[in-house]
């Protein structure tokens, strides 16, 4: 199978605890995780939120790093 990119927002929710991650969204480009992550970022309870990209075949689970592309 070939290479795919996958963009994805991820916000932080203040937990007890600290901070920990909450619900990835997936993005069609990104620009769109970038804008997806500022809005995030504005919702009550989160703490923040930021966005990244892979690159990978699904097929055999082989993925490259992260990408950050705004926090």
């Amino acid at each position: 199978m070939s290479e795919v990119t996958y963009y994805v927002a991820l916000p932080f929710v203040v937990a007890d605890d600290g901070l920990a991650p909450g619900e990835a969204t997936e993005c069609f480009s990104a620009n769109a995780a970038v804008m997806r992550a500022e809005a995030l970022s504005r919702k009550p309870g989160h703490a923040g939120a930021l966005a990244f990209s892979r690159s990978g075949d699904p097929a055999t689970g082989d993925f490259g790093d992260a990408n950050l592309s705004a926090l």
